[in-house]
């Protein structure tokens, strides 16, 4: 009798010791709110054990509902489930962030956070309207707060105990140095998009070196043009494999040292990208040595708004 493929279970211990992040994630940014409580509580039967949440996703309140009904179900525990969630940019101010945490843990109505990440390294105009504009449409930012200042109020976070682990999202690999090389308490999570089309292998060098988790965000390419799962070498595999190319290139995530979020309200399809296996190693080598496209579909890094750049064929 073969041993069962355990790829799925996976953790990967983080590196201030409080605990490890399912490298199988579940990304909550669906508009919703019926739709969010219906794909969370659908992951969490399925057998997803890591949530990812945001502020600025404005449905946390939903995905808290799920959490519960499936608590109170008794099928999940809470120390089973690894909870996300973000500090949103308009409350990069340092007296603003332990009231938006606070915020998000009501909400989410858990009474502690696993790992809670700076959404973008931008600071956006402090205040309750998330999308500041000025009369041009542009982006109003913040020149009154810098990067690290955020960093050391998440920092007194988990000084006070109900956030475990904090990090970072949208990070460039300069921005994610700088912020090594003065923290305190060193990012736990670094959150970016990346696929087979973005594997920021230099960025995930870093990482490691650092005992700090990438995790991929947009892990199947979000659907865009040219499409990550319709490349050749990965429908090649798949079907070699007798696996789905979402489930390959999510294995291949896992396989080279990530965790990754994907999302979808289909439950077929979310217990597809749950359901993966261990390729082999030629396949591991076939990824790294003959997809050459590299596209980024998101442009949060430049912008800190985040948002899928169109593409057409």
């Amino acid at each position: 009798m073969t041993e069962p493929d355990m790829l799925r279970f996976s953790r990967i211990p983080l590196n201030n010791g409080s605990g490890a992040i399912p490298v199988v994630g579940f990304g909550t940014l669906i508009p919703d709110p019926h739709a969010t409580r219906q794909a969370t509580e659908t992951a969490l039967q399925i057998g997803f054990r890591h949530l990812d949440c945001a502020e600025r996703y404005r449905n946390e309140e939903a995905v808290g509902d799920a959490m519960q009904a499936v608590f109170k179900a008794g099928t999940v525990q809470r120390q089973d489930v690894f909870v996300t969630t973000k500090l949103w940019n308009t409350n990069h101010r340092p007296e603003r962030v332990k009231p938006a945490f606070e915020g998000s843990l009501q909400r989410l109505q858990v009474d502690y956070i696993d790992c809670y990440l700076i959404h973008t390294p931008f600071a956006f105009q402090p205040g309750d309207e998330q999308d500041p504009r000025d009369e041009q449409g542009h982006v109003i930012y913040d020149a009154g707060v810098t990067l690290i200042d955020t960093w050391r109020a998440l920092e007194g976070l988990v000084d006070d105990g109900q956030c475990k682990s904090i990090g970072l999202s949208d990070i460039t690999l300069e921005k994610l140095k700088e912020i090594v090389a003065q923290a305190r308490i060193k990012p736990a999570v670094a959150q970016v998009e990346s696929h087979p089309y973005l594997p920021e292998w230099e960025l995930l060098e870093f990482c490691q070196k650092h005992g700090i988790v990438l995790l991929a965000f947009a892990a199947l390419g979000h659907g865009m043009e040219p499409k990550v799962l319709e490349d050749p070498v990965i429908t090649a595999i798949a079907q070699r494999v007798g696996k789905t190319p979402a489930q390959v290139a999510l294995a291949w995530a896992v396989q080279r040292g990530t965790a990754f979020l994907t999302t979808s309200i289909t439950p077929r399809r979310i217990a597809e990208n749950f359901e993966i296996s261990a390729l082999p190693e030629d396949a591991m080598r076939e990824f790294r040595d003959r997809i050459t496209t590299n596209i980024r579909f998101n442009s949060v890094v430049g912008t800190g708004v985040p948002g899928f750049i169109p593409r057409v064929k």
